[in-house]
């Protein structure tokens, strides 16, 4: 008689608990706002283009480039990119990058630059992402805009036009869901609980 042995495996999973920052209509009413203040500084849209940091940043400038469309008299250009191949932690964050495409189809020499994205956190994503635009050509100015800005910065780097600004500590996260990607709009604070 062979005796076989079952063995339980533990599992050691963390908790985590979310709180909700934002909902629907703050969201919104951060973006609206983001977009008049993008205005009354640039005294206008007429130099603007808009390129989105994929894949949230991307959602989010096609958002502020409708509202700026309806606000002001031009129709702004909107472009997307991935930033993994520059990014200078791409071999301590990931082996083999999904590298999806970056479609920037229009000039941006001498051209103001909106560049949008979700969460500022470190600045290495936005560094990388600079480095990728100056690629195309040297625009006249570039400013940044982002839903939330969390803090614990690495390097020089500030945002221009800011959503919410949430303080967080390092064992937490912050998760940005859209309705075209997630269903809903909401942005949540992620807290890791220990056992």
């Amino acid at each position: 008689m062979v005796r076989q042995a079952h063995h339980k495996m533990k599992t050691t999973t963390k908790k985590i608990k979310a709180t909700q920052i934002l909902d629907e209509k703050s969201f919104q009413r951060a973006l609206k706002r983001i977009a008049h203040e993008i205005v009354e500084r640039n005294k206008g849209t007429s130099d603007l283009v808009i390129i989105g940091i994929k894949n949230r940043g991307a959602i989010l400038a096609e958002r502020l480039a409708r509202t700026l469309n309806e606000i002001g008299e031009a129709k702004i250009p909107v472009g997307e990119m991935d930033i993994n191949l520059y990014r200078d932690d791409l071999q301590v964050k990931l082996e083999q990058p999904v590298v999806q495409k970056t479609e920037i189809h229009f000039d941006v020499k001498d051209k103001i630059v909106i560049l949008v994205d979700d969460v500022l956190f470190t600045g290495r994503t936005i560094r990388a992402a600079l480095d990728e635009i100056i690629d195309f050509g040297r625009p006249k100015a570039i400013q940044l805009a982002v839903l939330i800005d969390r803090g614990h910065r690495e390097l020089p780097i500030r945002a221009d036009y800011v959503g919410k600004n949430v303080p967080t500590s390092l064992d937490e996260e912050i998760l940005v869901k859209t309705k075209e990607s997630d269903g809903e709009d909401g942005v949540y604070l992620m807290k890791k609980l220990k056992k």
